[in-house]
C-alpha cells in the first residue's frame, strides 16, 4: 500500500458560483469528475497555483476563477506515481489519463477512474495524489483529489482566509 501524507499548502481554482462553500466539494458532487461519481463530494486541489489554474480552465479562454490556498494535514493519500501500487488495484497510468472519461460518464457507462477512486475511499483513503492531465502540464504538475477531509482525528484542511473574505 502506497500512502502519502500531505502537510502544507494545497491550491484550488474555484468557480465563483461556489465561493460561499470553499470547503464543500459541491461542484464535483453535482457534476462528477475524473475521480468522483456524481453525488460524491470531492475537492480537486493542486500542489501549485499554476496547476490549479490549468485544471480549472481546460477549455476555451480563462474564465472567472478564485484562486484559494488551504493549509492541509491529510492522510492517507494514495500515491498514483507508484506503478506497482496502481497495478495492485488493477489500474494503470494510461487508464488514469483516459481522455474519454467524461463521455463515458455522460453516456452512463462505468468510468474506471471513478470506480478506482470509490474503492480507495471505501478502503479508508482520504484522497489520491495524481499528475495533472490538463493541457500544458507535465508529470511534475500534481493534484491531490480529496474525498474525506476534516473528519476528525489528525486530518485538517483549512482555507487560508486571514481577512475572512469568503468565510463569515
Amino acid at each position: 500500500m502506497t500512502e502519502y501524507r500531505h502537510r502544507g499548502l494545497l491550491y484550488r481554482a474555484l468557480n465563483p458560483v461556489f465561493a460561499g462553500e470553499p470547503l464543500s466539494g459541491r461542484g464535483a458532487e453535482l457534476y462528477g469528475g475524473r475521480f468522483n461519481r456524481k453525488g460524491t463530494a470531492a475537492l480537486y486541489t493542486a500542489l501549485s497555483p499554476e496547476t490549479a489554474i490549468r485544471e480549472a480552465n481546460q477549455v476555451g479562454h480563462l474564465q472567472p476563477t478564485l484562486l484559494l490556498a488551504y493549509d492541509a494535514d491529510i492522510s492517507p493519500i494514495f500515491d498514483t506515481r507508484d506503478g506497482a501500487a496502481l497495478a495492485g488495484w488493477s489500474m494503470t497510468a494510461d487508464a488514469l489519463a483516459d481522455p474519454d472519461w467524461r463521455r463515458k460518464m455522460t453516456d452512463g457507462e462505468k468510468v474506471p477512474t471513478q470506480e478506482f477512486a470509490a474503492q480507495l475511499a471505501e478502503d479508508g483513503y482520504a484522497g489520491l495524489l495524481v499528475r495533472s492531465f490538463a493541457p500544458g502540464t507535465t508529470p511534475d504538475h500534481l493534484n491531490a483529489v480529496l474525498w474525506h477531509w476534516n473528519t476528525g482525528g489528525s486530518d485538517r484542511l483549512s482555507l487560508i482566509d486571514d481577512d475572512r473574505r469568503l468565510l463569515s
